[in-house]
């Protein structure tokens, strides 16, 4: 059952006062048409039919003019489901035929002047809100999914450019390893020494790659704290989270700047992916080494914080030296806190 449906349904109590006035004066016809309507809108609420939601309005509106009375209160459950069923703006239309029904109701009932407008805006009123309701939902569920694919557009950007910078490591390296390991097959059985040299060649270059790896894996070649800042805060300004940003400003090591600018990364995508934050704070302080801590108003998370994101950053910054805490914050939210001493290497 949506919202709408589980929100608008118990509105059927308005029956109550159509079935006290058919005990008072009971008949035939008056009692088809309890059952009549309250079938009606019970399935209408339940199903969103267009076609019932039609029928109830014909059955209300003929017996609010055949009765009269608290029966013009049928009038107010078929406003009510058309409000909260008929989305787009020229189906709020829909609603002057009831008010029109309301109207000539009151003044076959002979209720006095004031009397007649309030009916017909009581009725018109019991449409609208619900409509500016079912407006307000979709609208929220529409920002929850966008923000749901800014997430995964951000930590797909995030895997291209990984995957670019491990292509530019290792394409060029590797291939020159082949083409000198190549050459130690040919110059084995006759040179020993030139193969022994080109040998050690590739062992260099090798080792050369894997330093490079390492720190491409270790974020050394990111695009270091101020870039992943002004990042972060694009990021979280297209998911509708306010930023605030307490930062000196102060150069940092390249290794602790890069690693600081990959906790940026890591603890704003877990901002914007799981915390249904409406602010964020990020705070960097500069002395003999530097801390970043990163927290939210959000809901926090359940269990231990251990997703392969911030399982990655921490093994980073524990390689580093540094301190690494994560988890929910006793105000409320949660708090990533990431300690490095300065010109700490993994």
């Amino acid at each position: 059952m949506t919202p709408r449906q589980g929100g608008f349904a118990f509105w059927v109590l308005l029956m109550a006062f159509p079935i006290l006035e058919t005990v008072a004066r009971p008949s035939i016809l008056r009692g088809a048409a309890v059952v009549a309507i309250t079938g009606l809108y019970l399935y209408t609420a339940r199903r969103e039919s267009l076609l019932t939601l039609a029928l109830l309005g014909l059955a209300s509106s003929a017996a609010a003019l055949a009765f009269g009375g608290s029966w013009t209160f049928t009038l107010t459950m078929s406003a009510v489901l058309t409000g909260a069923i008929v989305r787009r703006w020229p189906g709020v239309a829909l609603l002057l035929p009831l008010t029109a029904v309301a109207v000539g109701a009151a003044i076959r009932s002979d209720v006095g002047g004031l009397n007649v407008a309030f009916s017909g805006w009581g009725v018109f009123v019991a449409g609208l809100v619900p409509w500016i309701i079912v407006q307000l939902w979709d609208t929220i569920a529409e920002l929850q999914a966008t923000r749901r694919e800014l997430a995964r557009v951000a930590v797909s950007e995030e895997r291209l450019r990984f995957s670019r910078d491990l292509h530019d490591l290792l394409g060029h390296t590797l291939s020159v390893m082949v083409v000198k390991a190549e050459v130690v097959r040919r110059l084995a059985p006759s040179d020993g020494a030139a193969a022994a040299r080109q040998a050690a060649d590739i062992e260099e270059i090798g080792r050369q790659a894997l330093t490079q790896v390492r720190a491409a894996v270790t974020g050394y070649r990111g695009r270091g704290l101020d870039a992943e800042l002004a990042a972060a805060r694009d990021a979280l300004d297209a998911a509708g989270i306010e930023l605030t940003l307490s930062s000196p400003g102060a150069p940092l090591a390249p290794e602790t700047d890069a690693l600081l600018g990959w906790a940026v990364r890591e603890g704003v995508t877990n901002v914007i992916r799981h915390s249904t934050a409406r602010t964020c704070a990020i705070t960097v302080v500069v002395g003999e080494g530097a801390e970043l801590t990163i927290a939210d108003d959000g809901a926090g998370v359940t269990g231990t914080a251990s997703g392969y994101g911030l399982g990655g950053l921490r093994e980073r910054v524990e390689a580093a030296g540094g301190r690494f805490t994560a988890g929910n914050a006793p105000a409320g939210g949660f708090r990533l806190s990431v300690g490095v001493p300065e010109g700490a290497t993994p």
